[in-house]
């Protein structure tokens, strides 16, 4: 029998920023409903093998949201510097949290934790409500978007929100077009322990195949790892034994951290840059991987799309009575968002190019650049202050 349901708007996935999204416009007054047919599970035992670099922004955001304090303690990895270095070159760069007078950079999560904090923090919502089910139609009208959903419950919203993903199904059922380009590497994951510790510090190794990182967990001899190399050495890494793999990865980061052994399984995927042609659509706005997909280089993908969630639920939360499915309204929030992406994206993009291989001229030019960079303090600074997103607190530009 077909139920049926009214709400302001209607958010297709409950990940990480699906769920902030949506606890967030319930904190603002809106009638929210979240569709996804999944909920994550507290954390426990060894740490999840997929994690994020969360930054100061984002923390902040998830305290405003009331999720930081359902993030247990002990899963938490603060760090409070980093360390970036060229593979067998004088090429290096620290950063320190102390530097801008921050208790840390950022902290190490799983993404599991941070799903199940901010789906604790959506059971204080009476006006938010979840349909543990998937979405199988949708219709984009003049005044409301439909929903139909494989419960058959019929969804009507002022605004559909497509946080599902980065092969999103409102993404593809409302055909906007997607650029995308293979990154020709795969990232594989793991957790490691190290013979020393980690002293909470952030360390990633540009090696001739790609990028190396180490982020300190809870733990101070755990770290997880991405390592970002083309497909074959993906396999080659993924598939030889753990103690052969404990070699490698600790002649790859030149034992700073002593010998490194494997302590979980191995995951790879690939790697791949989506971008959305359009971030909004009337009755419709992309948020997360449904609007785009970085390189894990920076470990900013998360961050990013925390981004898209503050500055939509900001533009909402100040338009008052206005229809939050305007697309007029909705621009505001897709030429903000697009533009951080796309600025997030060259930048990604150039330092893949400088750091790709072992040509003289490029590693000659990088080492150069990282140790001038090194020694420019104000220069530091307002990088570090740029990749804890606190360069800027105006998210979206609101002018009535």
């Amino acid at each position: 029998m077909l139920k049926t349901g009214s709400v302001d708007i209607a958010v297709v996935g409950g990940g990480m920023v699906g769920m902030a999204t949506a606890v967030g416009l319930a904190r603002s007054g809106f009638k929210v409903a979240v569709v996804d047919p999944v909920q994550p599970q507290a954390p426990s035992g060894e740490p999840d093998l997929r994690v994020s670099a969360i930054n100061r922004a984002s923390e902040r955001w998830l305290r405003q949201l009331g999720a930081w304090d359902h993030l247990p303690a002990e899963r938490l990895g603060p760090y409070t510097a980093m360390a970036v270095w060229d593979k067998d070159s004088i090429g290096k760069i620290g950063f320190d949290a102390a530097d801008l007078d921050e208790p840390n950079l950022g902290h190490i999560i799983e993404n599991r934790a941070i799903a199940h904090a901010l789906w604790q923090a959506a059971k204080r919502h009476n006006n938010l409500t979840i349909h543990h089910t998937k979405p199988k139609a949708v219709a984009l009208g003049e005044r409301d978007a439909l929903l139909n959903l494989e419960d058959d419950t019929l969804l009507s919203a002022r605004l559909l929100v497509a946080a599902d993903g980065a092969n999103s199904w409102l993404r593809q059922q409302a055909q906007v077009p997607l650029t995308f380009r293979d990154y020709g590497h795969h990232a594989l994951v793991a957790t490691i322990r190290c013979q020393r510790p980690h002293d909470q510090v952030a360390r990633q190794v540009f090696l001739p195949e790609g990028p190396l990182a180490l982020l300190p967990l809870a733990d101070p001899h755990q770290c997880s790892i991405v390592w970002s190399c083309p497909p074959a050495r993906a396999e080659q890494l993924a598939a030889v034994d753990a103690r052969a793999f404990g070699q490698q990865l600790t002649a790859a980061t030149e034992a700073r951290l002593g010998t490194l052994t494997l302590e979980s399984e191995r995951a790879t995927f690939p790697l791949t840059m989506r971008y959305a042609r359009d971030f909004v659509r009337p009755r419709l706005a992309l948020v997360g991987d449904a609007a785009h997909t970085i390189h894990p280089l920076a470990g900013q993908g998360v961050n990013l799309g925390l981004g898209d969630s503050q500055a939509l639920v900001n533009l909402l939360a100040q338009a008052g009575e206005r229809d939050p499915g305007e697309l007029r309204l909705l621009n505001r929030y897709g030429r903000a968002r697009k533009a951080a992406a796309q600025e997030m994206l060259a930048a990604m993009d150039g330092f893949r190019w400088l750091f790709d291989g072992s040509n003289p001229v490029k590693k000659g030019v990088r080492d150069l650049g990282l140790n001038l960079v090194d020694h420019a303090m104000p220069l530091k600074k307002r990088l570090l202050s740029h990749a804890l997103g606190l360069g800027s607190q105006s998210l979206v530009s609101w002018n009535r």
